[in-house]
C-alpha cells in the first residue's frame, strides 16, 4: 500500500539465510599458509576453529564470553545469604516474642524469657532448640516458621524446578507426604538404573505419577539424571564454598527445615546422582564474593552456572586427545551464552564436518590432520611459489665448487660442450693437446682439446632430500622455507615425474624417514644435535632399494655435524664442538654413497665458517655441488637443481 513505511535492521533470527556457503578450500589454504610459514600443522588446524571462518565466531570468541560470564557470576553476591536471612528472621522472631513476654506476668513468662536468654549463638542450633517452643507471639511464630518454610522451599525448588509452586504448601502433611513419595520412587528408579537394570517401563510409570514435578519433560532416565545431577552438584559446590562454620550452620538449618524423612531422601538422591555422574565437579568450591546476600536457590544457581561454564570452557578448549566439536554441548552453549553463540558452534561444527566429508582433513588419535588430498594442494601451493621465483629470474649465483657425475661412467669420452657438468677426462684431454701442439712443456690447452667422461643416463632417479630438523632451523627462521621446499619438490616429482622415487629424511640428534604428512606436522627437535651421518645412512638404504635409478642426495642444513650413531649400541652421541669421530663417521657415509655413484648436492643455510669448510670438503670429496642460497631462495635452488639434473637425463 502507498504510504507504508518499512524499517530495516540486522538479521537476528539465527544464521544469515543469504550468506554464501563457506568455501572449505579457503580454510585449507589458510592452514597451508600457516604451515608453509613454519607454523605447526595441528596448531594451524586448531587456530582455524579458534578464529572461526573469516576470523569471526570462533572458539576463542566463545571462550572469552564464557570467561566473562564466569567472572560476573563470581561477583554476584554473598553465598551465606541463606544463613544471614535465617539469622535476621530469628532475631525478628525473638524480638517480637520478648516484647510479648514483657507485657505478661507470671512464672511462665519469666521461664520463657530464660529459655530465650539461654539459646546458643548458633542460628541452626537455636532454631533446633526452638522446634518445641510454645510461642506467645503470633508474629514471632510466623517469623520462626518462615525460616523453615523459605529454606525448604529454596532447597527443594532448586533441586526440582517443578516444585517451586508445590512446595509453597509443603507445610501441609499431605504435601510433604507426596514429596517424600516422589523422592522415594526417584531414588528407587535411580538405584535400579545404577545396577544396569532395564528401567524403561519404570521410568514411564514414574513420569506418569510424578511428571508434573519435571517441566523439562525428560524422555529417558539419562536425561532425567543429567538435569538433576547438575543441580545436585551445584548444591554440593555451595556447601564446599562456605566456611566450616557457615557449612555447619546451613546444614543444620536444612535438616530442621526438611525434616528427617525429606532430608534422608534428599541425601540418598545426592548419593545416587554422584555415583551415576562422577565426572561432575562435586568436590569443588568457589570464592564467590559480592555485597548482595544470596538465598540458597540463588547461591546454588550461581554456582551451577559457574560449573556449567567450566564444563563449557573445557569443551571449547579442545585440548584433550581426540577432541572434536561434537563434544561441545550446543544446548549448554545456548543456555549460558545465548542462541547466537550456539549458531556459531553449529557453523564451526559444519565446517569441521565438511572438511572431513570432502576429504581435506582426517582424524587420528591426536586430533585433526591434513589428508593426502590437502597435502597435494599444499604441495601445489608451495610449488607455485617456487616457480614464481624461478620465472622472476635469478636473484643470486650458485656457489659451485665441483661438478659431479650425472650417471654411471661408460668408459667412453666426448668433446666438451658448453653447459656440460660431467667430469673431465684428463688423459684424453692432454693427449689431444699434445697431438695438436706437440710435446712441449708446459702443455698448451685449447678449448677444442677438452673431453669429458661420457656417462650412461638413466630414465629415472632415486632422490633423497635430507632436511635439518634441529632447533636452530626454526630459531633462525628457516623452518618454513625448508617445509615449503620439501613439499614443493615432492609435489613436482609426484605430478610431473612419477617414475622418480623421493624419500624425505629429517635429521636432528637422530634421523628419520618422513612422509609428506609427517613433515607437515613435524615439530622442531629441542634436543641438540645434527646427525647427518644417520641421515646419509638412511639415504643409502633408499637408493639401494632402487638400483636401476640414478642416485641423487640433496642435503639442506644450517649446522656442521655434531652427532653420530655409536657403532656399538646405535645410540646417538652429541658433542659440541664436533668430535673427530663424528666427522669421520659422517665422511664414511659420504664415501659409501659416492662409491655407489650417488651425486650429493649440499645447500648450506647461514654463514657458519665451520659448516662452510665441512660442506665444501664433502662436495669436493663426493664430486657434488655446494649451494649457499638465502633462506627465501632455498626452494628455487633445490627445485631448479632437480630440474637441471632431470633434463640432463633425457
Amino acid at each position: 500500500m502507498a504510504g507504508n513505511r518499512f524499517r530495516y535492521g540486522q538479521w537476528r533470527g539465527g544464521p544469515d539465510p543469504l550468506a554464501p556457503p563457506y568455501d572449505v578450500r579457503e580454510a585449507v589454504d589458510a592452514v597451508g599458509a600457516e604451515v608453509l610459514a613454519g607454523g605447526s600443522l595441528r596448531e594451524a588446524l586448531r587456530d582455524l576453529l579458534r578464529r572461526g571462518p573469516q576470523g569471526r565466531g570462533g572458539l576463542d570468541d566463545l571462550a572469552a564470553r564464557a570467561r566473562r560470564l564466569r567472572r560476573e557470576a563470581l561477583r554476584r553476591g554473598d553465598l551465606d545469604g541463606a544463613v544471614t536471612r535465617a539469622q535476621a528472621l530469628l532475631d525478628q522472631a525473638l524480638a517480637a516474642e520478648r516484647d510479648e513476654l514483657r507485657g505478661r506476668d507470671g512464672d511462665d513468662a519469666r521461664f520463657a524469657e530464660s529459655v530465650l536468654d539461654s539459646l546458643p549463638r548458633s542460628t541452626a542450633r537455636a532454631v533446633e532448640e526452638l522446634s518445641g517452643y510454645q510461642w506467645a507471639s503470633a508474629d514471632a511464630r510466623r517469623s520462626y516458621q518462615q525460616i523453615l518454610d523459605q529454606l525448604r522451599d529454596d532447597v527443594l525448588g532448586q533441586r526440582f524446578a517443578g516444585l517451586r509452586d508445590a512446595v509453597r504448601a509443603s507445610a501441609d502433611p499431605a504435601a510433604q507426604q507426596r514429596l517424600a513419595e516422589m523422592m522415594s520412587d526417584l531414588n528407587e528408579l535411580l538405584a535400579r538404573h545404577g545396577r544396569a537394570e532395564d528401567t524403561t517401563d519404570a521410568f514411564a510409570e514414574f513420569m506418569r505419577r510424578h511428571g508434573d514435578f519435571f517441566p523439562e519433560r525428560p524422555e529417558t532416565v539419562d536425561e532425567l539424571i543429567d538435569v538433576l545431577a547438575r543441580r545436585s552438584a551445584a548444591g554440593e559446590r555451595l556447601m564446599n564454598s562456605l566456611s566450616e562454620r557457615q557449612r555447619a550452620e546451613l546444614a543444620g538449618l536444612m535438616q530442621q527445615s526438611l525434616g528427617d524423612r525429606l532430608a534422608g531422601e534428599l541425601s540418598a538422591l545426592d548419593a545416587n546422582l554422584r555415583a551415576l555422574r562422577p565426572d561432575l565437579r562435586w568436590g569443588r568450591g568457589e570464592r564467590v564474593r559480592g555485597e548482595q546476600p544470596l538465598d540458597y536457590a540463588d547461591a546454588a544457581g550461581a554456582l551451577g552456572e559457574i560449573g556449567e561454564l567450566d564444563d563449557l570452557l573445557d569443551q571449547l578448549d579442545q585440548e584433550h586427545p581426540g577432541a572434536t566439536l561434537d563434544d561441545v554441548d550446543v544446548d549448554a552453549v545456548a543456555r549460558t551464552l545465548g542462541r547466537d553463540a550456539a549458531d556459531d558452534v553449529r557453523r564451526l561444527r559444519d565446517l569441521e564436518r565438511e572438511l572431513r566429508r570432502q576429504g581435506w582433513v582426517s582424524r587420528d588419535a591426536e586430533g585433526l590432520t591434513l589428508s593426502p588430498k590437502a597435502l597435494r594442494r599444499l604441495g601445489g601451493t608451495a610449488l607455485r611459489r617456487v616457480f614464481a621465483e624461478l620465472t622472476a629470474g635469478p636473484r643470486g649465483q650458485h656457489d659451485l665448487r665441483s661438478a659431479g657425475a650425472a650417471g654411471e661412467v661408460s668408459g667412453a669420452s666426448r668433446p666438451w660442450e658448453y653447459g656440460d657438468e660431467q667430469p673431465l677426462d684428463v688423459v684424453r684431454t692432454l693427449t689431444r693437446a699434445v697431438s695438436r701442439a706437440g710435446p712441449t712443456v708446459p702443455v698448451q690447452l685449447a678449448v677444442d682439446d677438452f673431453e669429458v667422461v661420457e656417462t650412461e643416463k638413466r630414465a629415472s632417479a632415486a632422490v633423497v632430500l635430507c632436511v635439518d630438523l634441529s632447533y636452530s632451523m626454526i630459531s633462525q627462521g628457516r623452518w618454513g622455507p625448508m617445509k615449503q621446499t620439501a613439499l614443493a619438490l615432492a609435489h613436482l616429482m609426484e605430478t610431473r615425474f612419477p617414475q622418480d622415487a623421493l624419500q624425505i629424511v629429517g635429521f636432528g640428534r637422530e634421523a628419520m624417514t618422513l612422509t609428506q604428512q609427517e613433515l607437515a606436522a613435524t615439530e622442531p627437535d629441542l634436543e641438540q644435535g645434527t646427525n647427518l651421518q644417520h641421515a646419509l645412512r638412511l639415504a643409502g638404504r633408499h637408493l639401494r632399494r632402487h638400483p636401476d635409478a640414478e642416485p641423487i642426495v640433496l642435503v639442506v642444513t644450517d649446522g656442521e655435524p655434531t652427532a653420530h650413531l655409536d657403532p656399538d649400541d646405535g645410540e646417538a652421541l652429541f658433542h659440541w664442538p664436533p668430535l673427530p669421530e663424528t666427522i669421520e663417521a659422517t665422511v664414511r657415509e659420504v664415501d659409501r654413497l659416492s662409491r655407489y655413484g650417488a651425486t650429493i648436492n649440499l645447500f648450506m643455510l647461514g654463514d657458519d665458517p665451520g659448516l662452510r669448510r665441512f660442506v665444501d670438503a664433502v662436495a669436493r670429496r663426493s664430486r657434488g655441488r655446494m649451494f649457499t642460497p638465502d633462506t627465501d631462495d632455498l626452494g628455487e635452488y633445490v627445485v631448479s637443481d632437480y630440474l637441471r639434473s632431470r633434463q640432463s637425463r633425457r
